[in-house]
């Protein structure tokens, strides 16, 4: 697995980062040499925020944590990784076994600074998808949503989180 770190506005010592590329050996087992993991080191007021994404065949695994140090951080991330992938395991490797994973969902984000400073705009590529594996993969990301093409229709669809704990579908007409 290759691993990228980034800290935002700090110097991340040598040993967090020999410990984080521990902690994400462990994930060789679940995913291929091909892997790469994106690891975000960043502080807000008091709180250490630590961001780990992992991209294997397009199919995104993200966990962030917030803690008073990086390394309680760093373990609360891998565990919240360990439980995505334990908990949609029979998926994934129904997926696996079918070549379903997404092939071209690199996401590229860039700011846009105009009358609304905060205002962020994300591109991304769709590959057409079934539902099932639309809600695997906003459920991977942890988001409230997910944007896809319907594999049967074609068209370009919505499917979310409801408040009781179901899921919704928006297509076009």
């Amino acid at each position: 697995m290759k691993i990228t770190t980034v800290a935002r506005q700090m110097n991340v010592r040598d040993s967090l980062l020999e410990l984080t590329e521990k902690k994400l050996a462990k994930f060789d087992r679940y995913f291929g040499a091909d892997t790469t993991a994106y690891v975000t080191f960043k502080t807000r007021r008091q709180d250490k925020i630590v961001e780990i994404t992992i991209n294997y065949g397009g199919t995104l695994y993200r966990s962030e944590e917030e803690d008073e140090t990086f390394q309680n951080a760093l373990d609360r991330a891998v565990e919240t990784l360990e439980g995505q992938i334990r908990k949609n395991k029979t998926r994934l490797e129904r997926r696996i076994r079918e070549g379903a994973f997404v092939r071209s969902l690199g996401e590229a984000e860039e700011e846009i600074e105009e009358e609304l400073p905060l205002i962020r705009r994300k591109t991304f590529s769709l590959k057409p998808m079934t539902v099932e594996e639309a809600i695997l993969q906003m459920n991977l990301l942890e988001h409230q949503f997910f944007v896809f093409s319907d594999a049967d229709s074609g068209k370009v669809g919505v499917v979310y989180k409801r408040c009781d704990q179901g899921y919704g579908l928006i297509l076009p007409e």
